[in-house]
């Protein structure tokens, strides 16, 4: 696949699964736009100077720090091709019950609201030009409650919702919404937390790119609204 000609903008390029999606970009010849909420963690990502790549610091949890990134990107590239929402977060919970005000906020500003910050920031001009594709991060906990998940889990079913709306509102625009499932990332914080688990059935980073990178594609030009499982072997 080529992407020679696109603008790329990647949220959360600074984590294992944002460099991972920069990394397959990048190496089909994209333009990249990399966003994430420090310079510091930005600059230990991408070392060095690459004409094709603009590192761009926000906090996607505010619209107007998202609308101003985009402003950024927009004013070096004139467009964005298109948009992987990779920011997002997890946090185990307490119960339902005992969820606190403070950690139902985070989950849902987090993962839902930073995809919508961006949409709301890159929609106009993806419908200016009457082209784009736009690919969520949802989670497999997005489609049914787990113990002790209930805030994560929310979160991420309300980004699967949003996928599906904004696949409604925009297929007969020329844009493509749509959104990946995976399950367990092979990260070294997983790695860390979970040291009693087999990683080899985990999703690594590269092959979840893979699956974004095939829907940012011509070739997934009739796929609209879809939530895509990547779940490896788990």
């Amino acid at each position: 696949m080529n992407f020679s000609d696109k603008v790329v903008l990647i949220t959360g390029a600074a984590g294992n699964l944002g460099r991972a999606v920069a990394a397959a970009f990048g190496a089909a010849g994209a333009n990249l736009v990399l966003v994430d909420i420090s310079e510091a963690v930005l600059a230990a990502a991408y070392p060095g100077k690459d004409e094709r790549r603009l590192l761009l610091t926000a906090n996607l949890m505010e619209a107007a720090s998202a609308q101003k990134a985009v402003e950024a990107a927009l004013a070096r590239y004139q467009r964005i091709d298109c948009l992987c929402n990779v920011a997002g977060g997890f946090r185990m919970g307490p119960t339902v019950h005992e969820t606190p005000a403070d950690l139902w906020k985070l989950m849902m500003d987090l993962n839902a609201g930073t995809v919508l910050n961006m949409a709301q920031a890159v929609v106009p001009g993806m419908l200016a030009s009457g082209s784009g594709k736009i690919v969520n991060i949802g989670a497999g906990g997005g489609l049914k409650g787990g113990a002790r998940m209930a805030a994560y889990s929310a979160s991420k079913s309300a980004v699967i919702r949003l996928t599906e709306s904004m696949a409604a509102e925009l297929r007969d625009k020329g844009i493509n919404v749509n959104c990946v499932l995976p399950s367990v990332i092979d990260t070294p914080q997983n790695r860390a937390d979970m040291p009693k688990a087999d990683p080899k059935k985990w999703v690594a980073p590269e092959d979840l790119a893979s699956v974004m990178l095939f829907l940012c594609s011509d070739a997934a030009r009739a796929i609209h609204g879809a939530a895509i499982p990547v779940s490896g072997l788990s």
